[in-house]
């Protein structure tokens, strides 16, 4: 019960992914992102063992293809699991098992793929990417507004309840940006509205670790905060 996106930026080199659903912690479960490698989801009944092992495919070199083939068959029980691949070159690669509940699949372009399990009619995961590649903006906007259209087009049967955005860059040894919802009533609101918080402050808080000498005053980044409103919009 989740529905995803992972794209890949042309114009920057980052790649990020994100998804909405009605459990909690899947941010941490099911969504995985390597700087400079790609992407992995696998969702559906999650494995975080198997995200693991994409991400070390991945860093390993292997394309998207190779990486979903050793996902597949690294444990027994691929009928319950949804796995998708995005490379650092946006190549694509995805399989979803027969034990998946329906409405379910993934939809792919250049560079970018959404998929869900659960959702609750077959425009959600077309919905999906339609809002991703009609999104002006950074990579971040355009996959908070990808999960906006999915959610507009029914979402899930159950309500939502946890996001989740990460992003990473192919020069930064660690992610950009890793925001996580749980346990909110509208989630993906709330992910805008701490990305949209977070955003003027990113560069600062890299600086923090590439550059410490060139990174704006503690004072700078909490005044900004102090006067963000918080909770949920």
């Amino acid at each position: 019960m989740t529905f995803s996106i992972a794209g890949l930026c042309s114009r920057t080199g980052e790649i990020g992914a994100a998804l909405a659903t009605s459990s909690m912690a899947a941010g941490a479960r099911a969504m995985f992102v390597s700087p400079g490698r790609g992407a992995v989801f696998a969702q559906a009944r999650s494995d975080p063992m198997l995200g693991a092992l994409g991400l070390a495919r991945l860093e390993a070199g292997d394309s998207a293809e190779q990486v979903l083939a050793a996902m597949l068959a690294a444990k027994p029980d691929a009928e319950f699991r949804q796995i998708a691949v995005l490379d650092a070159t946006g190549r694509i690669a995805h399989a979803t098992g027969d034990r998946c509940l329906a409405p379910k699949g993934a939809v792919v372009d250049l560079g970018a793929v959404a998929l869900g399990n659960a959702v609750d009619n077959d425009d959600v995961i077309p919905a999906i990417l339609r809002g991703f590649e009609t999104a002006d903006g950074p990579l971040a906007h355009r996959l908070i507004a990808a999960l906006e259209a999915g959610a507009a087009a029914g979402g899930e049967p159950y309500p939502l309840r946890s996001a989740a955005l990460k992003i990473v860059r192919p020069d930064v040894p660690f992610a950009v940006v890793d925001l996580r919802v749980d346990l909110a009533e509208h989630p993906i609101a709330t992910l805008r509205h701490h990305w949209a918080a977070y955003e003027p402050l990113m560069e600062g808080y890299l600086a923090r670790a590439l550059t410490p000498e060139q990174a704006p005053l503690a004072a700078a980044i909490e005044g900004h905060l102090r006067s963000w409103p918080v909770g949920t919009p």
